[in-house]
């Protein structure tokens, strides 16, 4: 399976909106900048995570984004979901009925194996997602770091970090 480029973005970009202060707010530029993304592109993915409730959107000369929940009620699956959508991966085309010679509906009656092989590897991958919050993957980032991660993100806040009314 692969993810777009848009689920490490957005996931990167909740962690960052984790460390604002209260009432702090960070541009879609100012996320792109740190990330080394483009701007617009990542704008798509921000729009994707505000229409799903992870993030609120601050408008005016002194908006930006926010956490619209607390990190430790963000879920990787939920991240997930609100940039690449809740279809899952595998989409069974009932190729097995089509070709020359197709055999009667007596013979599809159970569901496709190979579907419902793939549709329980994604049940199991969503639940896996599903037990890791932002709260969990920040705090093992800080567990690890020996001050440099702290260090350039702080000073990166420093800078672009906004004061918004709340």
């Amino acid at each position: 399976m692969k993810l777009s480029d848009g689920v490490e973005q957005a996931i990167h970009c909740v962690a960052v909106l984790s460390g604002l202060s209260e009432g702090g707010v960070l541009s879609a530029a100012a996320l792109a900048e740190f990330h080394g993304v483009s701007t617009s592109y990542l704008l798509k993915h921000m729009q994707a995570l505000s229409g799903a409730g992870l993030v609120a959107t601050i408008p005016g000369p002194k908006g930006g984004y926010r956490l619209a929940r607390t990190p430790e009620e963000i879920t990787l699956l939920d991240i997930v979901l609100a940039v690449e959508g809740p279809a899952p991966a595998f989409r069974c085309a009932e190729i097995r009925q089509r070709g020359p010679n197709p055999l009667p509906g007596r013979y599809f009656t159970k569901p496709c194996q190979i579907n419902a092989a793939m549709l329980k590897a994604e049940k199991a991958y969503r639940a896996e997602l599903a037990k890791v919050t932002i709260a969990a993957i920040t705090a093992e980032l800080y567990a690890s770091d020996d001050g440099g991660i702290a260090a350039r993100g702080c000073a990166f806040m420093d800078i672009h970090e906004r004061k918004s009314a709340r």
